[in-house]
This record gives C-alpha cells, structure tokens and sequence, in this order.
C-alpha cells in the first residue's frame, strides 16, 4: 500500500511517499481501507519532532474514514463505514496517512448511518470526539450555560463552538483577528471577542457574574487570564497548546485561581480506553445534524492524497480557518 513516511524530524518535505505493507490486523485489532482523513496539529509536532525523536519509519496521523477490509472478532463487518481516532495512531503504530491502516477495534466507530461524504465525515473524528471529552466530560456543560472558547478559530475551536452552540449554550469565542468575526458567528458563537493577551475585561462586561465553563485551546500562556472570566464554581478545561510551552510558571492557588474554580487538562488519548468508550460518543447525532444542516461544517478546504505537503504547509502558515481533510 502506498503511505506517507518520516524518518527524520524536518519540514513537510521530509514527508515522503512510499510502498509499504499492510500490517495483518491481531485479535484486537480492525484493517480499514482509508477513503479520507484529517489533518491535525499533533501530525505537524510529530513530523518536526517535538514529541521526541524520531527513529525508524513513522507514518503519521491520528484519525481516519473509510470501509472495514477485515475485523478478526467480526464485531465489524466488511465494507462498513467507520472512523477511527487515535489508539496511539503514529506512535506505537502506523497512522492514518496511508491507503489502509490497522488500528486498535476499541478505536474504531461504526458510522453506517450517515449520508456525509468522505470528505464531511473526515472534519468530524478528532475534534468532534476531543470537543465531547472535554465539554461533556471534564466541563459538563448544560443547556443555558454560558461557555467561552479561547481559541475559536483552531478547527477543534471551531468544532466546540457549534457543538456547544448546538446543545443550547451560549457561546462566547475569542480570535485575534477581527476578519474571524463573520466565520466564528456562523459557526453558532453568539459573542466574539478580540483577543489582545488579556480578554477578561471584556468577557466580564458580556457575562457580568462570569461564565460557566472555559475550553482554552491557546494553552498556558493565557490560562491565567481565562480564569478570571469564571464565576464561583466554574471550570477550565485545556486542550490546546497553540500558545507555546505546557508549563505554568509559579502558579498561585490563591491569586491565579478564582473562588472555588476548577482547572483540568481534557488528552485525546483517552478516547477509546474504558473511560471513553467511543460507542458512548455523540459523533452519529454531530454527522446527523450536519447532513440535515442544522450543524455548520468544519471543513475549509480538500486536498488529494499526493498534494499533503502543501496541506502541511498551509496548516502551519495558521491561514487556514477551519479543517483540513485529505482525500484517499
């Protein structure tokens, strides 16, 4: 099968493709024959070896679409349409930048139900099932409540934006760039905000009493100031590191964090462990709402499988708002 190949830390041009085998699924295991697939920021970390060195060949990405080939246990059966995420995709094993791949069956999602394209339900997997461990699970968002997401425009942003929007939230987002604006509001969110370092003040004067709960998608560089945007008893979840290093420097319990507050970290690799079960998951309801238009889509743009170089550039270069989806 052909696949994509790094064998050392670099820029996207160290992502070559190759003819490799297709590893025989085990007894935990499903091969599935990739129609699509997203691309992520963990791919691009991967590829430039901030998550260690790289030794051997890695073939990255952390999710996928397409039709079973062949599940041992047969809870699966061929030809059905799944996704799949994560399941140490690109680190114990091969990732999803190939024309098949063998993930872990506890990974994998039925989708037989949806009439979405390759391409729509490509946008969905990662950020749609982050969205939910995060919202769902660490922030238990209710309807009526009031969220602000910090970092709107990252495609996971994006994603929990409309997802909040859709489970009856209001959504407040934060972009750096005004010309967002108009894409953050169709997404679902009700208030925009300007980001300059400091949003507090401004959230504060649209939810005097602070808001309920916070998805930080930016990370640590602005999880001080989004803790000031919390009422008693609120919640922080972090799942993004778009601003830089994981580290809080010298943290005060008493000053940095509000009366009563709540901060936790929301990895994606717990999708799929018994704390996660992906059956548990609202991605059927996600693909529903969107064929019928009631959800806006995630994806910006398409790209064919020989052109992920340019995909990876354009991800890097932060000009693309929204999705990025490879076709197989």
């Amino acid at each position: 099968m052909k696949a994509y190949v790094i064998e050392q830390a670099g820029g996207p041009e160290v992502l070559r493709m190759q003819d490799i085998a297709s590893p025989e699924p085990g007894a935990d295991e499903v091969r599935i024959r990739v129609r699509a697939f997203g691309l992520n920021r963990a791919e691009v970390y991967r590829r430039a070896g901030k998550f260690g060195p790289i030794s051997g060949q890695v073939v990255p990405g952390i999710e996928a679409v397409g039709e079973v080939i062949h599940d041992p246990a047969g809870t699966f059966r061929t030809g059905e349409r799944v996704v799949t995420a994560m399941g140490g995709m690109q680190f114990s094993r091969n990732g999803s930048y190939a024309e098949q791949v063998t993930v872990l069956r506890n990974n994998v999602m039925s989708m037989d139900g949806t009439t979405l394209s390759w391409e729509d339900l490509a946008s969905l997997p990662e950020a749609y099932l982050t969205v939910w461990g995060a919202l769902d699970k660490s922030l238990a968002i209710e309807k009526g409540q009031t969220l602000l997401v910090r970092g709107a425009t990252a495609s996971v942003g994006l994603a929990a934006v409309a997802y909040a929007k859709a489970s009856g939230l209001r959504v407040i987002a934060t972009t750096r760039s005004p010309e967002n604006q108009r894409r953050l509001t169709r997404m679902g969110a009700d208030e925009v905000v300007i980001d300059g370092g400091e949003v507090a003040q401004a959230v504060r004067e649209i939810a005097p009493d602070g808001v309920d709960s916070v998805l930080e998608v930016v990370g640590a560089a602005t999880v001080r100031d989004s803790l000031k945007t919390l009422r008693p008893f609120g919640k922080v979840s972090v799942i993004g590191l778009l601003g830089g290093s994981p580290v809080i420097d010298q943290l005060h319990l008493m000053q940095d964090l509000p009366a009563a507050t709540w901060l936790n970290f929301f990895p994606s690799g717990l999708l799929g462990t018994p704390a996660m079960p992906l059956a548990e998951s609202p991605l059927p309801w996600i693909a529903q709402e969107l064929a019928a238009g009631r959800m806006p889509s995630l994806r910006s743009e398409t790209f064919d499988f020989d052109d992920v170089r340019r995909a990876h550039s354009l991800m890097e270069s932060n000009h693309a708002l929204g999705k990025l989806v490879v076709r197989v």
